[in-house]
């Protein structure tokens, strides 16, 4: 019993807190924060919070001062209730990033037996063989290696965690099958579970913001969570310039296309603006596009800037790299495949409709995100025209 109160100290976020720290986990967030304030056995969680926090916004990767005590407990519930009140998607999502990296990597330190009630804590159905179990032969540098695990988890549980990472690999066709399990190495197991713990720091959509704004206030009424939150936010006024961006670039004439952007590159430039972590395919298809529509090299690197794991000399270099490739971004049936069209999300008249095609005389779909640009391009000419034709017509006529 010792062994899961310290895995649940270890990982609060698991379903056993519930029924084990019933009396923390339950508790309403004014009485939660004031019972912290109001004790002498938190003095140090002040300091742990906001090592964290500066940790995030100094690009640090993982916790350097770490603590498998009951405090580690409201330290967690403590930055989610700070998340919430803040509301800030970009410093949520760092946070979110830090705190399940460091979490992958103290996953992957547990023994067998303790991933196993993990796993089975998560309500997984996950079935660990004693006897590891060669699921893959794969040929690296002209030799063959066998891939084992003692892991399989039922499909559905596995499409569950998955659905969120839309690298090409997590899809369940190139993953070995038998009998409705797939066979799962516990370090690629650990690193769905990662992205589960990220989850539980982002904030939910449609919350109600007059009774986010009422909490804030009851919280605030604690001078010394206030001047903590405070505090935290001086630091953030002083970093975020780092992370900001601006696409507001000028190239081919002086003229700026962002607003022609197809809803694939807006949703992917959003989702970078928020801070949220990319896949392999994401970053590729925006580093592809923006360099087929000229944008200089430093532009590219800048963009990333914003993203929880960003490193500027190796993005520099990575970037460095797919243009020399010369690589154009993914059609519009490449981006169906990998679920990265958003024209239906987005309602986009082009990407449903198509354009009248002079040449053609008919109605044509769009093949190409690039495609697209062009036709948004001639259209904001061509009313840009009209409308100096117009004010022109209006002043010779008065």
């Amino acid at each position: 019993m010792s062994e899961i109160f310290d895995l649940v100290k270890r990982y609060p976020w698991l379903p056993s807190l519930e029924e084990y720290y019933s009396d923390i986990a339950s508790k309403d967030p004014i009485d939660f924060i004031n019972e912290i304030f109001s004790s002498e056995k938190f003095r140090n969680l002040n300091t742990r919070i906001l090592n964290i926090f500066r940790a995030v916004f100094d690009n640090i990767e993982q916790m350097s001062e770490y603590e498998n005590d009951e405090i580690n407990i409201y330290m967690y519930i403590m930055l989610k209730i700070i998340l919430y009140i803040l509301d800030n998607k970009l410093i949520s999502n760092r946070v979110a990033n830090f705190y399940s990296k460091h979490t992958y990597s103290k996953l992957n330190e547990e023994d067998e037996y303790n991933l196993d009630y993990i796993y089975r804590d998560l309500n997984l159905e996950v079935i660990y063989k004693e006897q590891p179990v060669i699921y893959k032969k794969v040929i690296i540098k002209d030799q063959q290696e066998s891939k084992q695990t003692n892991f399989i988890i039922h499909y559905i549980d596995y499409l569950k965690l998955a659905s969120r990472l839309k690298d090409n690999n997590r899809k369940l066709v190139n993953n070995s099958l038998s009998n409705g399990y797939v066979y799962i190495e516990s370090q690629i197991l650990n690193r769905l579970i990662q992205e589960y713990v990220r989850s539980r720091f982002l904030t939910q959509k449609n919350v109600d913001q007059i009774k986010k704004n009422e909490l804030r206030e009851e919280l605030f009424k604690n001078q010394e969570f206030k001047n903590l939150y405070e505090k935290i936010v001086e630091i953030w006024e002083r970093k975020k310039g780092e992370f900001e961006y601006s696409f507001e670039i000028d190239f081919e004439k002086s003229k700026n296309v962002s607003e022609n952007f197809p809803p694939c590159l807006q949703e992917m430039l959003s989702k970078v603006k928020e801070g949220q972590n990319l896949s392999h395919i994401d970053r590729l298809f925006l580093v592809w596009c923006l360099n087929a529509l000229k944008y200089p090299e430093n532009e590219i690197v800048s963009v990333f800037s914003s993203l929880p794991d960003f490193d500027r000399d190796k993005t520099t270099y990575q970037v460095k790299y797919a243009m020399k490739k010369g690589y154009t971004p993914y059609s519009c049936q490449s981006l169906k495949s990998y679920n990265l069209c958003m024209a239906k999300r987005y309602k986009d008249e082009i990407c449903l409709e198509g354009y009248y095609s002079r040449n053609q005389d008919k109605q044509v779909n769009i093949s190409h995100p690039l495609s697209y640009v062009r036709i948004k391009q001639y259209r904001t000419s061509k009313k840009l025209k009209n409308s100096t034709n117009q004010l022109k017509n209006k002043n010779e006529r008065s």
